[in-house]
């Protein structure tokens, strides 16, 4: 895998670059010759609201490209967060490439209202993720959210939400908070 380590507006610190090196070795571990090439981006961005710092990473797959980008206030969580994200793409990739799909059980049989758990937020990004009962994460985007705002959810809480099959697997059609 071809690797590109880029540093904007900062200077790049030993433990980053060795933090990146370990991300990278783990992507071939798991996905051995489905990355060609990985740019990674850290750039000081003090004017932003989220905070001082962009992640941005650039991944080269067979017919296509994945980009990946996390803002924050520190760089080793975001390169860990960032690297992660990656990894769930590659993932995707990699199981519509074989076309394989997973089981269907009771919890992830799309068009089937069901409850999860908020399980990762992005508001600044305006997603999150759902772990169902069957331990599966589902996408969910805030157009999604039914009488509930995406700044009033937190991770762990319970909702509703009917899935159905996305482009990038299952996603919820609608969220909305559980009674309480």
């Amino acid at each position: 895998m071809d690797l590109k380590i880029e540093a904007r507006n900062l200077d790049m610190r030993k433990g980053w670059q060795e933090k990146i090196e370990e991300e990278r070795d783990k992507l071939i571990r798991h996905y051995a010759n489905l990355v060609l090439h990985l740019r990674v981006a850290i750039e000081a961005t003090p004017g932003y609201k989220e905070g001082g710092y962009e992640v941005r990473l650039v991944a080269s797959v067979p017919n296509d490209t994945v980009v990946v980008k996390r803002w924050g206030g520190n760089v080793r969580p975001l390169l860990v967060e960032t690297f992660d994200v990656l990894g769930l793409q590659l993932k995707e990739i990699v199981r519509k490439k074989q076309n394989h799909k997973s089981p269907k059980v009771p919890g992830s049989v799309p068009g089937l209202k069901v409850s999860g758990t908020i399980r990762r937020l992005f508001p600044n990004e305006s997603y999150g993720f759902i772990l169902t009962p069957d331990q599966q994460e589902v996408f969910f985007h805030e157009t999604s959210l039914k009488d509930v705002a995406m700044h009033d959810l937190d991770e762990g809480d319970e909702v509703l939400f009917l899935m159905e099959e996305g482009d990038k697997g299952p996603q919820a059609a609608w969220v909305k908070a559980a009674a309480a």
